[in-house]
């Protein structure tokens, strides 16, 4: 009876298991090593005219290599012409896209603007980059082929996080982006494209074989439609700001288009960010770290005390990647 005493005493002693971690905190604990900075290049500033006092300004990451280049190219040149600059915001359907441009289709277009072929919406990569894409899936479930059996990274934590997907092909990140790619069995080449999720930009197009210039653009304010994937060219991802799209009046008209001038949110301006003096460091959570598979883990099996049971994966437009201004 003593014993079961002391046993009870010491139960009752032993400090409470702490909580597991939400990602949030998980994405708040990563080391300054884990964190990738993004070049002011490679950012996109669209700025809206102020509303009720308060400035409006979305930023937006343009797609790294090897994915969508020529699209991107151009999209550098209309800024670099201005061309953005009075056009207007020109369609807003719920729960789809937000799509900005020239409405009155009489600007006239950068002449060096290049033409892209409808192959490059899911572009071919060489056998490298495949293995890299392929090791990097394997990262972001938590382990890679080196240390799967090290003390940080077991087996079971690689079975408890799956990346469930109904679209085809393998899920991963490339530079902060995310990305399928699938095998062409009869001729093993191996494609790869960029995914449909929240915050997406795209290229605006008509019927095919016209594949857009990247005068027309559009992000993502609703589920995530993977459909489109393949099917028009993603250029980049909104990465602050994107309330001041998603907020915006819904059109009235077919595929929410507005129906008069008056209704349109004009574009005071759209600059690449090294053009724009006051524009902070951002930078991103490097897809490769430990924390960002952690993270991701804690995406797809939610364990911090809110939740009860764990979803047991996450399709990859559920792990957004995590972009900060960079801490000085």
């Amino acid at each position: 009876m003593k014993t079961l005493i002391m046993l009870a005493a010491a139960a009752a002693a032993a400090p409470a298991p702490k909580p597991a971690p939400a990602p949030s905190e998980i994405v708040a604990a990563a080391p300054a090593g884990d964190w990738v900075a993004i070049a002011a290049s490679d950012l996109l500033v669209m700025d809206l005219p102020p509303l009720n006092g308060k400035a409006r300004r979305v930023v937006i990451q343009l797609m790294p290599p090897p994915f969508s280049q020529g699209w991107v190219g151009n999209i550098r040149k209309l800024a670099a012409a201005r061309f953005w600059d009075g056009t207007s915001i020109n369609r807003v359907q719920d729960n789809y896209v937000v799509q900005w441009g020239d409405a009155t289709e009489k600007k006239v277009l950068p002449k060096d603007l290049v033409r892209v072929g409808e192959s490059e919406y899911a572009p071919v990569v060489d056998a490298k980059a495949a293995e890299i894409l392929a090791g990097r899936l394997e990262r972001v479930l938590g382990c890679d082929r080196k240390h799967r059996d090290s003390a940080e990274c077991t087996r079971a934590e690689l079975a408890s996080f799956q990346m469930t997907d109904p679209y085809p092909g393998e899920k991963s990140y490339v530079g902060g982006f995310p990305i399928a790619s699938m095998a062409n069995v009869r001729s093993s080449n191996v494609s790869a494209w960029p995914v449909h999720c929240y915050g997406m930009v795209g290229v605006g197009r008509g019927m095919s074989p016209d594949t857009g210039s990247g005068a027309e653009l559009y992000t993502v304010i609703g589920h995530a439609p993977r459909h489109l994937d393949r099917n028009i060219a993603l250029v980049g991802r909104v990465i602050s700001g994107i309330e001041n799209l998603s907020s915006l009046p819904r059109g009235t008209e077919a595929l929410g288009f507005y129906k008069t001038p008056e209704e349109r949110t004009g574009i005071t301006s759209i600059r690449l960010g090294n053009e724009v003096a006051d524009l902070p460091r951002y930078e991103y959570l490097s897809t490769e770290s430990a924390s960002f598979a952690k993270y991701a883990d804690a995406r797809a099996n939610r364990r911090d005390p809110f939740f009860i049971v764990p979803a047991g994966g996450a399709d990859i437009c559920n792990i957004p990647v995590p972009v900060r201004v960079a801490k000085l």
